[in-house]
């Protein structure tokens, strides 16, 4: 299916902002040979983000094993993990004096542990070497719940795993992914007794329907997700799944204003949000709100 060539409306259209230089952040990551889903994704947030000296950092190689039809990231044939890559990510989190570091990767079907070994590696080297907080953004490991038990034992602050659509559009949008599967990942990391903040997010504008939307947001919170982050689909190429709909600021205002009634803690929820997008500041978001509860003050529940 082939995008067409659409305009985008006046609030998709982002400008820079004086004085964001992206140029520390790129040489720092050329310097210690790392990929950021910044690049590889495509994401229109990229020059704020390395503006503010921060990247999402995109471990287990540039080619994913799955050809998930609203994705940038190559497909095909991964090479082997590089076994330095972890503390290469730890060395780039300390010089870059990062508070909260989010990690993910591409699929990694190809691999015994799917990639959840190198996760936990990961965690323990930013861990051992720095004092922020580890947020992974994995995928879903084939539903092996031993390998999403090998990330969680490392201790990661923050585990999130997008379901990134409704159930109905799986087949079209993730033809190898699985909306149940995703869900009793999320599910298990709820239960751990580590206890993260489990996170998730999805995409608008793929052609999900109102009820469709809620019924996600729905099964979310029964499988333990605490907090969640609603953004724009926009096609990386014409070659991508086209846009279905391009949803209004307002919209995302009452999404949000919806997800916090249903008990989320934090929700960033806007055209541009991205699962990474200011995840720091979210995270930040849900700590407030537990330590109310826990000091017997109500409300508070926020979004970003």
């Amino acid at each position: 299916m082939k995008a067409t060539r659409t305009r985008l409306p006046p609030w998709l259209r982002k400008r820079l902002s004086p004085g964001e230089d992206m140029q520390p952040v790129l040489n720092l990551l050329k310097e210690l040979s790392l990929r950021t889903v910044c690049q590889d994704a495509r994401c229109p947030n990229i020059a704020e983000c390395f503006g503010r000296g921060t990247a999402t950092f995109m471990i287990l190689g540039g080619v994913c094993t799955r050809g998930c039809t609203f994705c940038a990231v190559a497909r095909g044939r991964p090479a082997p993990p590089e076994p330095g890559e972890p503390d290469r990510i730890s060395e780039a989190v300390r010089r870059l004096g990062l508070s909260h570091v989010v990690v993910t990767s591409v699929t990694r079907d190809d691999l015994p542990d799917g990639g959840s070994g190198h996760f936990a590696q990961t965690i323990r080297a930013v861990h051992r070497d720095t004092t922020a907080t580890v947020e992974v953004l994995t995928p879903d490991f084939k539903g092996r719940l031993e390998d999403v038990d090998r990330v969680l034992d490392a201790a990661p602050e923050v585990f999130n795993h997008n379901v990134e659509t409704v159930a109905r559009l799986y087949a079209a949008v993730r033809p190898q992914a699985d909306y149940g599967r995703s869900l009793g990942v999320l599910a298990r990391a709820a239960g751990s007794p580590l206890s993260p903040i489990t996170k998730s997010g999805l995409m608008l504008g793929l052609g999900e329907a109102e009820d469709e939307l809620l019924a996600v947001l729905a099964d979310l919170r029964r499988a333990g997700c605490r907090a969640l982050t609603l953004g724009q689909y926009l096609a990386p190429s014409a070659a991508h799944r086209p846009v279905a709909e391009f949803v209004r600021p307002e919209r995302f205002e009452q999404l949000k204003a919806r997800a916090l009634e249903m008990g989320f803690e934090a929700v960033a929820s806007g055209p541009f949000v991205r699962s990474s997008y200011k995840a720091g500041r979210l995270l930040a978001h849900v700590m407030n709100y537990r330590e109310r509860r826990s000091n017997g003050r109500s409300g508070g529940k926020d979004g970003v």
